[in-house]
């Protein structure tokens, strides 16, 4: 079974930019998603982008579109999600997760998780 494990999060101001990294140790099958979810303070554990392992294939939450970008290197083994215009509301605790969901958001359909890593945007 594949571990996930994040890392690159930190305190950022309001509009600047963060890489977040999942390194993947194990195997990946083929048809598997990698996805990025973030989980606030009092709230529920959100989606935030997802892409196949293998193809180019990606998703996105609305508020993020255009701001966020999810892409992979096989070769690494690694996945990765670049931060722009960051903004106070994109704080969380964000997490790496793989599994072939039916539905993108469904976090019980992903069946390995990283410990998460934490994102603050001052104001």
């Amino acid at each position: 079974q594949a571990r996930l494990v994040e890392s690159g999060g930190g305190l950022v101001q309001a509009g600047g930019s963060l890489r977040l990294t999942c390194q993947v140790s194990g195997r990946i099958f083929s048809g598997y998603i990698m996805s990025w979810f973030r989980q606030a303070p009092g709230k529920e554990r959100e989606f935030v982008a997802g892409i196949r392992w293998e193809g180019e294939s990606t998703s996105y939450r609305d508020s993020v579109k255009g701001r966020f970008t999810i892409s992979r290197d096989s070769a690494k083994n690694a996945v990765y999600l670049y931060m722009d215009s960051l903004k106070p509301e994109d704080t969380a605790v964000y997490y790496c997760a793989t599994g072939t969901p039916r539905i993108l958001e469904d976090t019980r359909q992903y069946i390995t998780w990283g410990q998460g890593t934490q994102v603050t945007v001052s104001s």
